[in-house]
């Protein structure tokens, strides 16, 4: 049975260094990063006392929200998700539904990593101070994980699909393939896809615990995610979210829709924490064989690639990520891929990293040019031994690329890898 073809209709993004797309767009063109010193963490003894953290004014939210909805509101990756979900709606030319009829053809598949770490921090003292009849009614709502997606299938009307992934780093990148995949079967004809993080000191205070931040740069927050560099010192913790409305080609036609991209296909899979596999690191076979059958399902050879956004997330781990690239694709030195890091930015996301460097990868599809990482002149000699120093541009290029890769490696082995092409 043939698939249909899928394209890319609205983007919506809140990032560390970009509130809306076309804020992160200056960005990322212009290499700003959006990597700054907490002064909470400071106060609360953290090593690492930087990190990626969107800012907006309280009072944006109101665009979003009811008041009904702000009374109580703590779940910071309620926040994002929803302000990027609905502004990919918005931007793929649709309204907010009012009808009593649902959407029947229109879902959501919006993931996380936690949802309202916050609020249950409230729950947890009011309960323990025996206060639980003052918890509210929208604690539930906003700690579960579910939460997000179930707010935007309410607001936006949608009638289909309804849910919620979970796969650590991999979970945007995931979202959009599940996405993909319902719509390619015709099991729907739009789906909004993406992914959200809580941000704050109980997210990233277990990393903090690990010693895997770059706790060296607290004075100099910009230049502590470095990619690729040979003087990485870990990842920088980030937070916000990435949204994408997935629609059928027939469908997108059909309205006369802008179209950012097409999604060829892609593959998900996991090394079973196995051959060299852990909670922590990759098993590089799956993920080789991840890349490759990302290629083989979107019936095209590894030379078409142009450009690769990576994972790459400023660990030791990153030059064993170009080794899989390399082995994955038959290629190496100057016939390589151009490869970039959005994380040299924005730092390390987490569960909302795949879909807000899905919105770069595609942006850069659209608008013809590849971002540099930044902070990653001093490259690291075992990728410089395998990689042209070309192919990893430090500013950005201009350059039309037809074909990008966009790769996610997450906490217990697991894998996703989607392929774009210029539409």
């Amino acid at each position: 049975m043939s698939k249909r073809r899928v394209v890319i209709t609205g983007m919506g993004v809140v990032s560390p260094n970009g509130m809306n797309v076309s804020e992160f767009k200056d960005a990322i063109r212009n290499g700003s990063s959006g990597i700054r010193f907490i002064e909470q963490l400071k106060e609360l003894k953290f090593s690492c006392q930087i990190a990626g953290l969107p800012l907006f004014e309280k009072d944006y939210l109101n665009n979003y929200f009811s008041d009904i909805q702000l009374r109580g509101l703590q779940a910071t990756g309620m926040e994002y998700g929803v302000i990027a979900g609905v502004d990919a709606w918005k931007n793929a030319g649709f309204s907010i539904h009012n009808s009593e009829t649902p959407l029947w053809d229109a879902g959501v598949i919006f993931g996380t990593g936690i949802l309202g770490v916050d609020k249950f921090r409230e729950a947890i003292y009011k309960v323990d101070q025996g206060n639980v009849r003052r918890l509210g009614s929208n604690t539930v709502t906003q700690t579960m994980a579910s939460g997000i997606s179930a707010f935007l299938g309410g607001k936006l009307g949608c009638g289909n699909i309804v849910t919620t992934n979970s796969s650590a780093c991999s979970t945007g990148t995931e979202a959009i393939l599940m996405a993909y995949d319902r719509v390619a079967a015709g099991n729907a004809e739009v789906i909004l896809a993406g992914s959200t993080s809580d941000s704050g000191p109980y997210i990233w205070g277990g990393f903090d615990a690990m010693r895997i931040l770059p706790y060296r740069y607290n004075q100099n927050p910009t230049q502590a995610s470095r990619p690729m560099s040979a003087s990485a010192s870990g990842f920088v913790p980030g937070s916000g979210a990435g949204a994408l409305v997935i629609e059928s080609l027939d469908s997108a036609l059909n309205r006369k829709a802008t179209i950012y991209a097409e999604i060829l296909g892609g593959h998900i899979n996991s090394g079973g924490q196995r051959n060299g596999g852990s909670m922590t690191a990759p098993n590089s076979l799956a993920v080789q064989r991840c890349i490759q059958s990302a290629i083989k399902n979107s019936g095209i050879d590894a030379e078409d690639i142009d450009a690769i956004n990576g994972h790459l997330t400023a660990t030791t781990k990153d030059s064993t990520e170009i080794q899989n690239w390399c082995a994955a694709l038959g290629r190496k030195g100057n016939d390589f891929p151009y490869i970039n890091s959005l994380k040299s930015m924005v730092g390390h996301c987490l569960a909302a990293s795949g879909s807000i460097e899905s919105v770069a990868t595609v942006l850069q599809l659209k608008e013809n040019f590849i971002f540099g990482t930044i902070n990653c002149e001093d490259l690291h000699p075992e990728i410089a031994s395998l990689v042209g120093r070309d192919r990893i541009p430090t500013k950005t290029m201009n350059f039309s690329p037809n074909i990008i890769a966009k790769a996610s490696f997450g906490f217990g082995d697991v894998n996703a890898c989607v392929i774009f092409k210029k539409y």
